[in-house]
């Protein structure tokens, strides 16, 4: 088996335990990960606040270095993207093809941030006092506590990473338990990009053992997670251990609302893109298609025919299109909720089922909702399931992609340029594609609101977000301070 270890203040080691990690194209175990617990978590703290507060050469840099080693990390992933895509695809099962583009996509993240560096800007006050000058500067919140799950692992740790170290803040990454290879990898390349020790800590383990105790550790200054409403929760109550603010970036429920005016080819292709591309396991999947009655059924057959041509296979296959769920307990999820779905009264287009063989996989599956209350409208699959309404009016549907109480992304296709303003204030939904989907840009913020959490990630945003706002007062009169009892 390969042998992973976890990166604590400048130094690899194998954790407090050790435990194994499962291919989920074949459902065998191939790797030894080590599992940090307190001691580790204590340590890996210990060393980022000590990076940032110790007088050390981190909190000697200048911005402008700073920028210097992302950039050098940014060239470090592009040319270790083969690797770092062949364990993500092996450690989680999602297919290469989006693995190898998307990791070299993460270097322009770290990219963009190295340049953000050294322009994260304060400000000079008009105050109105004749006999004061006033400043803000932005400073580094502290030692940031980042949880990223395994899907898309080294994108949503980039979103953190970048943003955090550009800030001047510290960082301690736990990685999931279900698939930490390709962060445990990238550590090494923290490492030779020459960070000093404790910048940048990264480690792996559970929830109750590792994740708690990282989240309320007393020297977290802000705690940046993605994943599940419920892990946000405990999340939420760990914090007022330690009264560190939160980024929270979590699931959703998105819509996607397809117009009969709309290029009927380029919204089944966004709406492939949506719910089947990473087999569903993406946080702005587009699970609800929401489609104009007058064009629902021709949609679907073209929609149908799309998702029963997908090349379902190994992940470590280039032609592959669909892999496997990460988890078998993710895929046991799925067979569950579609049950239930069916039992409400929904209706299979297509897929519904789990091929036959070995490894964790589901086949691409359309649900027909029309008319019923079924719970795949309302809860997330976290797979390639896609739920389907239909809608008579803008109105409609309108209310029918408001009906959520998550809040991340949409879609919206139509031709009609007044159409496509009026709902784009209307959805209530952090991002809004219209005539496209699955787009992302460093430069772009990204997050939502409801249960899908808050904060952004992404852009100007993200970086301000890891700094604290420091007003500095300089009194520049010679005469004598006056009244001393009166607030000046």
């Amino acid at each position: 088996m390969q042998q992973f270890q976890c990166y604590i203040d400048g130094r690899f080691g194998n954790g407090e335990a050790r435990f194994q990690s499962v291919d989920p194209a074949t459902g065998a175990a191939w790797a030894e990960m080590p599992e940090s617990r307190k001691a580790d978590v204590d340590r890996a703290v210990e060393a980022a606040h000590q990076a940032l507060h110790g007088g050390g050469r981190w909190a000697r840099m200048t911005a402008t270095q700073r920028g210097k080693l992302l950039y050098r990390l940014a060239d470090l992933i592009a040319a270790s993207v083969p690797r770092l895509a062949e364990l993500e695809t092996r450690d989680t099962g999602k297919i290469i093809r989006e693995t190898s583009s998307q990791i070299a996509y993460v270097a322009d993240y770290y990219r963009y941030y190295a340049g953000l560096a050294d322009k994260i800007e304060g400000a000079f006050l008009p105050i109105d006092k004749p006999d004061m000058d006033v400043w803000l500067r932005r400073e580094p919140v502290g030692v940031v506590a980042a949880i990223v799950p395994w899907n898309s692992q080294l994108f949503l740790a980039a979103v953190k990473i970048g943003p955090a170290l550009a800030a001047g803040c510290t960082i301690v990454v736990k990685a999931s338990e279900d698939g930490p290879a390709p962060l445990l990898e990238f550590a090494r390349l923290v490492d030779e990009a020459g960070f000093p020790p404790g910048v940048v800590n990264v480690i792996t383990g559970f929830g109750a053992t590792c994740g708690a105790a990282l989240t309320a550790h007393p020297k977290v200054a802000h705690i940046a997670f993605t994943g599940g409403a419920e892990t946000a929760r405990h999340i939420v109550r760990s914090s007022a251990e330690n009264l560190a603010s939160t980024s929270l970036e979590l699931g959703g429920k998105s819509p996607l609302i397809v117009f009969a005016d709309a290029d009927l080819e380029s919204a089944a292709n966004a709406q492939v893109a949506g719910i089947f591309a990473a087999t569903g396991q993406s946080c702005v999947a587009a699970s609800r298609l929401i489609v104009e009655r007058s064009v629902k059924d021709r949609f679907l057959e073209i929609l149908a025919a799309k998702a029963e041509a997908i090349r379902i296979g190994s992940p470590l296959s280039m032609d592959t299109e669909v892999g496997p769920l990460a988890t078998e307990r993710q895929r046991r999820h799925i067979e569950t909720l579609v049950a239930a779905s069916l039992d409400a009264g929904a209706k299979v287009v297509t897929g519904g089922s789990a091929p036959a063989g070995e490894g964790y996989f589901y086949r691409p599956t359309i649900l027909d909702c029309d008319g019923t209350s079924a719970p795949s409208l309302d809860k997330e699959f976290f797979g390639p399931v896609l739920s389907v309404i239909s809608f008579e009016t803008e109105a409609e549907a309108i209310e029918l992609a408001n009906s959520t109480p998550y809040g991340l992304a949409s879609g919206i296709f139509t031709q009609n340029l007044t159409r496509a303003h009026r709902l784009m204030k209307a959805i209530r939904a952090g991002i809004v594609w219209v005539n496209t989907y699955r787009a992302v840009s460093p430069i772009a913020p990204f997050g939502g609101s409801g249960l899908s959490g808050d904060g952004r990630e992404g852009g100007l945003a993200a970086a301000l977000s890891y700094t604290r706002t420091k007003t500095v007062w300089l009194r520049t009169s010679d005469d004598p301070i006056p009244d001393p009892f009166v607030m000046r």
